[in-house]
């Protein structure tokens, strides 16, 4: 990536503490925001991308507008098969759901950039034609050369192009273009560029660091040897022609975004309004890599996530919802809500760090919601889940294990936990054997012996009571009894544990535990 200079005057990317810039003028959208996301199906989409589709989708919906999807899709040797039937997917289970793009269509289509080479011949030619660009048929030998001599400049400078090619006169350049010569087409950089007026940022002057006695130029390639646009110059006619009015994008786009401005102004058009989002990082503050299959949002619902949990987990990596001083505030925050509230001034500047922990906070929030909504729904998926090991299990007992344990539940897979419940207890894992290990069986054995035959849940306080009053322990009276009932398995407390299996069974557990004591 190109590495920049900024003038002293403009602002710094780094967060300020408790000062926000947005909060000074208004840089919310006063009329409908036409914004897209515009994905290359080179690998799967993660949480970055997931992330950036959403504040676009949020802008439109929370403006009245329109939320166009687009596939980037030139770089034909990095398509990853499947990879854009996973976008269409991940979208539509998070509830995305697009305006105008593939699949549906719309008036500004073809949405796929691969199906558009025909409208950026036509741009690239208006270029060609205005002097603003020109054909380069430097080989890839002299150009790897060009490369390796400016970084021996001193200082070395990160543009590398001598721009030879721009001295060829169109007639000859037209010439070898019909006689087949490969060449790409190069936009004409300005000895200056314009300034990026960035949303979240502010005023940005982001130059290419030169060196005054060997110059070269930053002329990107718009028109790729095979014909295919690259993304700079694909985006910025694209953008242009299906009307869109705000760009939020990665804050790694920002070094690009002078060529892009510089392109509108080539053409003569008004460029959007841009927003450059933070980086996600790690707890530890490494980027996240988008090669990690962990952040992959259909492995998220693979592992059994809920798509509201997900979307409000992502939506607070570098948003907040506007504070008043008198409310506290809630991070629950349905689509809904979030559509209702979203706004470009409370975007932050700094790094947004992934933590599962709020996510699985979140997964059990809309989970209990889910069982509390939509319980049969609940019920039938909690019976699939179960009917490998238990074919013949009834809706009966899947709802009634459901309503005992729900607030235990991070996923709805975790119902297979409680396998001890629909099966005879094992006295053979971790847990009863650390217990039979540490514990004073005869101790134990008197314990469990005054709980044999119990005629109702409620009366385990009573016996516990008396217990108490011959100096047992509160802590061994419930091991020995969690001991008997679950075969040591934490989880459930014992009311709930006994409430479940019935006295009669309770009751079998329990002398059976005794046997295993003596």
């Amino acid at each position: 990536m190109l590495r920049f200079i900024r003038s002293a005057s403009t602002l710094t990317l780094k967060p300020k503490k408790k000062l926000n810039i947005l909060k000074k003028k208004n840089v919310n959208p006063t009329t409908p925001a036409r914004t897209r996301f515009a994905p290359s199906p080179t690998g799967f989409l993660h949480l970055g991308s997931l992330r950036t589709a959403l504040y676009n989708y949020l802008l439109a919906k929370r403006t009245g507008g329109q939320f166009l999807l687009r596939l980037e899709d030139t770089d034909q040797k990095r398509l990853v098969q499947g990879a854009e039937q996973n976008i269409y997917d991940s979208l539509k289970w998070c509830g995305l759901h697009w305006d105008e793009g593939p699949i549906i269509g719309g008036k500004y289509g073809p949405y796929r950039q691969s199906d558009r080479s025909h409208i950026y011949k036509q741009y690239a030619d208006k270029l060609l034609a205005s002097g603003d660009a020109y054909r380069c048929f430097c080989s890839k030998e002299r150009l790897d050369g060009l490369r390796e001599s400016a970084m021996k400049l001193q200082p070395p400078t990160t543009v590398t192009y001598d721009r030879s090619c721009a001295h060829i006169h169109p007639e000859e350049s037209n010439t070898k273009a019909a006689n087949n010569e490969t060449f790409t087409v190069r936009f004409k950089s300005p000895s200056v560029y314009p300034k990026v007026e960035d949303l979240l940022h502010g005023t940005l002057d982001l130059q290419p660091q030169v060196n005054s006695e060997d110059v070269r130029y930053d002329d990107p390639i718009l028109v790729k040897s095979d014909g295919l646009p690259t993304y700079h110059f694909a985006n910025v006619v694209d953008d242009h022609l299906m009307n869109i009015t705000h760009v939020i994008r990665g804050e790694e786009w920002l070094p690009s975004t002078p060529k892009h401005i510089a392109l509108y102004h080539a053409f003569g058009w008004d460029a959007p309004s841009f927003i450059h989002i933070p980086l996600l990082t790690s707890t530890k503050d490494k980027k996240l890599s988008k090669r990690t299959g962990d952040i992959d949002v259909m492995n998220f619902k693979q592992k059994g996530y809920l798509p509201e949990a997900l979307i409000n987990f992502v939506a607070l990596f570098g948003w907040s919802p506007l504070r008043d001083a008198n409310k506290s505030l809630s991070e629950i925050l349905s689509l809904k809500d979030l559509e209702n509230q979203f706004t470009v001034s409370e975007l932050t500047k700094g790094n947004a760090k992934v933590d599962d922990k709020k996510l699985i906070y979140f997964n059990k929030h809309y989970l209990l919601e889910k069982i509390e909504s939509d319980f049969d729904s609940v019920v039938e998926d909690g019976q699939l889940l179960l009917s490998e090991k238990y074919p013949n299990i009834d809706k009966v007992t899947v709802s009634k294990l459901i309503n005992e344990v729900k607030h235990n539940f991070t996923f709805l897979s975790d119902i297979q936990d409680y396998d001890y419940l629909l099966s005879n207890a094992t006295y053979d894992n971790e847990y009863a054997l650390t217990f039979l290990e540490a514990a004073n069986k005869d101790s134990s054995k008197i314990i469990l012996e005054n709980f044999i035959s119990l005629e109702s849940p409620e009366e385990i306080d009573r016996r516990v009571n008396k217990l108490l009053e011959q100096d047992f322990k509160k802590k061994d009276i419930f091991q020995a009894l969690r001991f008997a009932l679950s075969g040591g398995i934490p989880g459930l407390k014992i009311p709930l544990l006994i409430n479940f299996l019935g006295l009669e069974r309770s009751n079998e557990r329990i002398l059976h535990a005794i046997k295993l004591l003596q």
